[in-house]
């Protein structure tokens, strides 16, 4: 069943999902000044969610109530796979801008259907242009739009979450926004870093309740204080 399952990925999952991709990208650019952010965000929500589905992953999401409607938030994830990015787009359920590295950009449809909804592109090689992202991405949180940073700024080797960077806190910091955590569990063994095979395994997202970095004295307490969340969410 194991060998079917990967024959039956290659033959029928992956080329669906490159349609749906090329489709849901083209549909992005094509309405983006149409500016009916939800219908598209739906649209966008299917793409992710038909990974999960055709791939046939049972997920699980719990914690929606610590999100309050209208409200921006700064959401923060462990990152453990690229599984990662289509749970978060298909079940969070607000709108978002997602704070990606620079090199997506490159990537066939992918890279111009995320510009035209309005995601932002950091080039972590250069100081500059990384601040200058930011406060692009900072222009946009407002009237309960957030955005969902991977502050380990790669994907897990091993499924452990790795050391939190400084500057994904930045645009919470600069805004005074609240911080949520996001637990995502199942990932890495769906499909670990330089893997060519999806593995059937239950995937979970876990929201947590919002952080207020003010309450900390110290920076580094506050990275910490909002890593540890994300770690022990993971064991819910």
């Amino acid at each position: 069943m194991k060998y079917l399952y990967y024959i039956y990925q290659y033959l029928i999952a992956w080329p669906i999902l490159l349609v749906l991709t090329v489709f849901t990208a083209v549909f992005t650019v094509c309405t983006v000044h149409w500016r009916n952010a939800e219908f598209v965000h739906k649209v966008q929500q299917f793409w992710s969610r038909s990974f999960f589905w055709l791939m046939f992953l049972p997920v699980s999401v719990d914690g929606i109530e610590h999100i309050q409607p209208g409200k921006s938030y700064v959401f923060v994830a462990n990152h453990q796979s690229m599984f990662d990015v289509w749970l978060v787009y298909g079940w969070l359920p607000v709108i978002f801008k997602w704070l990606m590295k620079a090199e997506l950009r490159k990537v066939p449809f992918v890279g111009t259907g995320c510009k035209a909804a309005g995601h932002i592109f950091v080039d972590r090689r250069n100081a500059k242009a990384a601040m200058e992202s930011l406060k692009e991405v900072e222009k946009q949180l407002v009237n309960g739009v957030c955005t969902v940073i991977f502050p380990e700024g790669t994907r897990s080797l091993n499924g452990e979450v790795g050391r939190f960077k400084r500057g994904a806190f930045q645009i919470a910091w600069d805004l005074g926004l609240p911080v949520i955590p996001l637990s995502l569990d199942g990932c890495f063994e769906v499909l670990p870093k330089g893997k060519p095979f999806v593995q059937r395994h239950p995937v979970h997202m876990h929201i947590g309740e919002a952080i207020d970095l003010k309450q900390f004295a110290d920076s580094n307490e506050a990275i910490e204080a909002v890593r540890n969340a994300v770690i022990d969410g993971r064991l819910k």
